[in-house]
């Protein structure tokens, strides 16, 4: 279903642009295809301008409800979760692991911290 209405959607992405990019900007006529008037017919310099400003809104009306139903379908099953709630349980408050170790990173050139602990002698 998502690949049909991405077909569609981009179908209508390059209807969208052909059609503006046959308008002229100050005028209403076309701009690719010459434009002008004469004739009185359907492609006046009016006529032009008014298919192609209906053309460019039915297509910019299509390519909202495809965009808007894409975003719709590919929510797919987040269930509204949290990226925090994806992360590993087994990490413990205190950078320390499960034996009591400091699992900080050292620095280049530090020595290693010793693995028991220091008993004060007497």
């Amino acid at each position: 279903m998502i690949a049909v209405i991405t077909v569609v959607h981009l179908l209508i992405v390059m209807a969208l642009i052909g059609v503006v990019l046959m308008q002229r900007s100050e005028g209403g006529a076309l701009g690719i295809g010459g434009g002008g008037g004469g004739g009185g017919g359907m492609f006046t310099s009016r006529g032009a301008g008014s298919a192609l400003t209906k053309t460019t809104a039915i297509l910019a009306v299509c390519f909202f409800v495809t965009s808007l139903s894409l975003a719709y379908l590919s929510r797919g099953d987040s269930g509204g979760s949290s990226v925090l709630d994806q992360v590993a349980p087994t990490q413990s408050q205190g950078g320390q692991d499960g034996d009591g170790r400091s699992v900080l990173p050292t620095l280049p050139g530090t020595p290693p911290a010793p693995t028991e602990p220091a008993v004060p002698t007497q």
